[in-house]
């Protein structure tokens, strides 16, 4: 076996900068989708699963461009719906999990989105049913085509709701955050995740022109607002 010999008594100096944290940088990035103005993140991690995600919003027509190291400025005016009907619309969402919270943004903006079918095993409850249960408790509805395995859902009917989040996700809290800002009505969601990368989302949002109140409790209220504009905004460190 491998063994690494450490010999203490050395007095260490430097200097670090940590990039952005990837739990945060998804949500962060998911959330350009919500405006047509540009957006300007800075401190976003040079990591896999957010750089496949950047692309991703690429693909479907969000207009990115490098401002510095780590900043980059997202321009969403011009999505491309046809874009989600495509195989490798399907093949890129499929393979990254982070990908669901596109869901959220397009729904709110858009009244419409599409996902390919989570995979795994049918046994007990899916790890998406967080996030699909808030969306259909807004008044979102879910069609499933066997033929090309994606979930087709239609939101615009939606309505602000009070929902009782039964897992306390982070990930799901963030999804069905992004569809209630700009749906009509007041949304309350309770056993909400408190995590600082949701205090941050928020803090993005109300930003952008979203009234979010209770932000770091875990009951959020969250009244609709017609449009949101664009914003600058700092990741915080991966801790």
């Amino acid at each position: 076996m491998s063994s690494f010999k450490i010999t203490g008594g050395r007095k260490l100096k430097g200097e670090l900068v940590p990039q952005g944290a990837k739990n945060e940088a998804l949500q962060i990035l998911c959330a350009v989708l919500l405006t047509k103005e540009p957006v300007i993140i800075h401190n976003i991690p040079n990591i896999r699963d957010v750089n496949k995600l950047m692309e991703l919003l690429e693909d479907m027509g969000v207009k990115r461009s490098k401002m510095g190291e780590g900043v980059y400025k997202f321009e969403a005016d011009d999505v491309k719906f046809e874009y989600f009907e495509t195989q490798e619309y399907k093949n890129k969402a499929a393979e990254l999990r982070g990908s669901v919270m596109l869901l959220g943004p397009m729904l709110g903006r858009f009244g419409r989105g599409k996902a390919p079918k989570p995979g795994g095993d049918k046994i007990g409850r899916r790890p998406l049913d967080t996030h699909f249960i808030g969306f259909q408790k807004l008044g979102a509805e879910f069609s499933y085509d066997p033929g090309d395995s994606f979930y087709s859902i239609d939101g615009s009917k939606m309505k602000g709701s009070y929902i009782w989040m039964e897992e306390i996700s982070v990930t799901g809290t963030a999804n069905v955050l992004m569809a209630a800002v700009l749906t009509e009505g007041t949304t309350t969601i309770y056993n909400a995740a408190c995590e600082p990368y949701l205090q941050q989302l928020c803090k993005m949002l109300n930003s952008m022109g979203a009234k979010i109140s209770g932000v770091g409790s875990n009951l959020l209220t969250i009244k609709g607002v017609k449009e949101l504009h664009g914003c600058e905004h700092t990741m915080l460190p991966d801790m």
